[in-house]
Order: C-alpha cells, then sequence, then structure tokens
C-alpha cells in the first residue's frame, strides 16, 4: 500500500482553478519531486497535502486513512520545512526545539532535542537566538524542526532555496542519509534541477494545475528528447511543450 495516495485532487479559488484532477503516489521510503513553473500548482498541492487547506474535490490518503477522517492521526505521523515560514526569532535554537517539542507532545523531548541538535551540526548555535543564524544554519534548524517528532512522511518547499553550494550539498547528503537510516518518505519541491535530478527517486512535472508528466528524471528527459531536467522545465515555462 503506498503511503500517500492523491486522487483526482482539485482546488478552485473561485473560477480559477489551480489544481486540476491530479493524481499521485509516494511509496514507503521514496523521494518525490514536486516540479512546475511558478503558479503550476505545487505549493497549493502541499497546503491540501497538510490539510492547511481544503481540497474542492478528490482525496488525499496517508498510512491508509482518509485526510478528510483522520487529520489529527495522520498530522502525528508527518512534518513539514520550509525555508518560507518564519520560527520565533528571539528564542535560541534550544528553545525553538523544546517549544515545537511540546507542540507535537514528545516524551522524553530534552534528550530528543539534544540529539537533533547533534544530528543537524547545530551544537555551536544552539544558545545563540535564531535572528542570528546563516540562511544555512536557519535551513538546519527548520529540519531539525521537521524531523524531531521522527515523521513517517516530510514534506519539503525549497529546502536549498538561497543556500551556498557548499551548504546546499552538505543538506542534500543529509537528507539522504535519513532517509536512508529511516526510511523516512519525502515529498519536496525545488528550483535546482540538479537537486531534483540528484534527490528524487521519481518526479510529478505540474503545468497549470495539471501533471504533465510523472517519472524517474531520466523517464522525463528522454520523454521530450532533451538533454536534462532543466532543458524539459525551459520547454515547459516557454509553452514549447503540449499536454497530452
Amino acid at each position: 500500500m503506498p503511503l500517500l495516495e492523491v486522487h483526482d485532487l482539485t482546488k478552485r479559488f473561485g473560477d480559477l482553478r489551480v489544481v486540476d484532477g491530479i493524481s499521485f503516489s509516494l511509496e514507503r521510503g521514496e523521494m518525490l519531486g514536486l516540479l512546475g513553473p511558478n503558479g503550476a500548482g505545487k505549493t497549493t498541492t502541499i497546503q491540501m497535502l497538510l490539510g492547511l487547506i481544503t481540497p474542492t474535490s478528490g482525496t488525499i490518503r496517508m498510512f491508509g486513512m482518509d485526510l478528510a477522517e483522520h487529520r489529527q492521526q495522520i498530522l502525528q505521523r508527518v512534518n513539514f520545512s520550509s525555508t518560507y515560514v518564519s520560527l520565533p526569532y528571539s528564542l535560541t535554537v534550544r528553545e525553538n526545539l523544546l517549544v515545537f517539542g511540546r507542540l507535537y507532545g514528545i516524551r522524553n523531548l530534552t534528550r530528543k532535542v539534544e540529539e537533533t541538535i547533534d544530528l543537524l551540526d547545530l551544537r555551536a548555535k544552539a544558545n545563540r537566538p535564531s535572528k542570528e543564524l546563516s540562511s544555512g544554519q536557519l535551513t538546519r534548524l527548520h529540519l531539525a524542526k521537521a524531523l524531531l517528532n521522527d515523521p513517517e512522511l516530510l514534506f519539503l518547499d525549497e529546502p536549498t532555496a538561497s543556500l551556498d553550494p557548499d551548504v546546499a550539498d552538505r543538506i542534500r547528503k543529509l537528507l539522504l542519509r535519513v532517509r536512508a537510516e529511516r526510511q523516512l518518505s519525502i515529498l519536496f519541491t525545488t528550483h535546482n534541477l540538479r537537486e531534483m535530478e540528484q534527490l528524487a527517486d521519481r518526479v510529478v512535472f505540474l503545468n497549470q494545475g495539471h501533471i504533465l508528466a510523472t517519472g524517474t528524471p531520466r523517464q522525463i528527459v528522454e520523454r521530450y528528447s532533451a538533454a536534462d531536467l532543466e532543458a524539459v522545465f525551459l520547454k515547459v515555462a516557454r509553452g514549447e511543450v503540449e499536454e497530452d
């Protein structure tokens, strides 16, 4: 049974159909990339998967349960990270994690927070306010918050945005290591096409609310006779690809 199943998911805002009848699945331990130009429907899809907005129609199932009927049970087993979401800037790294850990109801919280600080290499900054952290350190803090409850399914919105190549590479390697160690399933978005090729087992390519293609990065590249995912992306963004 897939860990996540999305069937005929649609979201309208008035007359605007932002997500239009998409269906896909995510297997346990898989890294699935949501790819597409701005306005393709990626963020709206993630917001629906997190229960932040209600679909107009369609179904979302996680862990064999319907999200609409078992929202609390499902969300206890998932987490989310985005550098576009602000954390309390006056709190230290440790205080941020303790606050979120209490919200998550984590047992043995102090031990878990210290383990997560070490996992994300934040020990030297543990007592510093988050407002003093660099972009890379903030990204690691967001990931620490997201991994604190040992989620089975992790949603990541552009996890390496605005990071320099060295820090971004470290984050990617960390994600691959944690995924392997915990059999963690990850759904992520990124505009870094090389990153998508490096991380994604499969890609769901969205365009104007529709699924344009699904498959491994190599399958999508070959389908559109392109050199790489970036070339496919540019064709889509410039309107040079027609939907089936």
